[in-house]
């Protein structure tokens, strides 16, 4: 058994649409799922805001990389389209596996090219923690720390400033 945090993001079409279809596809596996937050894009500034949320979600597997399969396959059923020439582009869907936990609740430390544990820029990206905090509010991120103290920082003071709550984006019921 794996528990994985998924980070959401879209910013071209329906960005809403696209986060409750990657939701909804993980139906048999969610725990629980962030509030939505309008961010800046990162990375890459010439494209529009994005939609951003977290998800936790459990599987039976007890393979890590079945969370990256999972994600992939999450992101080409929304039409992504990945241009090598701007890795930090826009895109219809992006899933980012975050972190994943084994059975035993301890998390799992991977320096696979295909699925670095934890994400090795979580802790620079305030889009992917502050949705984190909505459904754990006291998480560390493994190798980094508590998350409010991550937030507090004056790395990510700025990128704070500009995360927008989206309440009136509501997930189905």
């Amino acid at each position: 058994m794996t528990t994985a945090l998924l980070s959401l993001g879209s910013n071209l079409g329906d960005r809403f649409a696209h986060l409750c279809a990657a939701v909804k596809a993980l139906d048999d596996a969610l725990l629980v799922v962030s509030g939505v937050y309008e961010t800046a894009p990162w990375g890459d500034p010439d494209q529009p805001a994005y939609l951003n949320a977290a998800i936790l979600v459990v599987s039976d597997s007890d393979e890590p990389h079945h969370w990256i399969e999972r994600a992939r396959a999450l992101e080409a059923a929304a039409g992504r389209v990945r241009d090598p020439d701007r890795p930090y582009g826009p895109r219809t869907l992006d899933v980012d596996v975050i972190a994943v936990w084994g059975a035993d609740g301890e998390p799992v430390v991977s320096t696979d090219p295909e699925l670095t544990l934890p994400h090795p820029r979580a802790h620079q990206r305030a889009f992917v923690l502050r949705p984190w905090i909505d459904i754990q509010p006291y998480a560390h991120l493994p190798g980094h720390g508590p998350l409010t103290d991550l937030l507090r920082s004056a790395d990510l003071r700025g990128q704070v400033a500009q995360l927008r709550a989206r309440p009136d984006l509501q997930w189905e019921a």
